[in-house]
């Protein structure tokens, strides 16, 4: 059964960090796309950032192009997200998900392609 469990949510200050991480099982996190996607409350999901190691395809959202990196350790089967610069709108909860590839749809990452979501971390940015 595929499970993914993101974690490492939190309280900080505004230009802080986070890293968060997507705990996988039941599938290898290099061999198929993981995206990671946020929710602030009153809007809709919105996938920041993807990345499918095998085939070297990696996407980043716009809105977060130069401050979040998405990595993976294939050893430990988790993809990580690491947050910089962060500000007060990157506060949402986060989720990450799994899916065949990264499905761009525009400059968008196709929400409804991903499946198997995890419970979701918070992050709160403070201004």
């Amino acid at each position: 059964e595929v499970q993914l469990q993101a974690s490492g949510g939190g309280l900080v200050q505004a230009g802080g960090s986070l890293r968060l991480s997507c705990a996988a099982s039941g599938f290898t996190v290099d061999d198929d796309a993981v995206g990671w996607f946020r929710q602030a409350p009153g809007k809709e999901r919105e996938g920041i950032s993807c990345i499918y190691k095998n085939k070297g395809d990696i996407f980043v959202a716009d809105s977060v192009k130069g401050r979040h990196t998405i990595s993976s350790d294939n050893a430990k089967n988790v993809v990580y997200l690491q947050m910089n610069s962060l500000k007060p709108e990157d506060t949402a909860v986060y989720y990450c998900a799994v899916a065949s590839y990264c499905l761009r749809v525009g400059d968008r990452l196709s929400v409804p392609y991903f499946r198997s979501w995890g419970q979701g971390t918070q992050v709160t940015v403070s201004s």
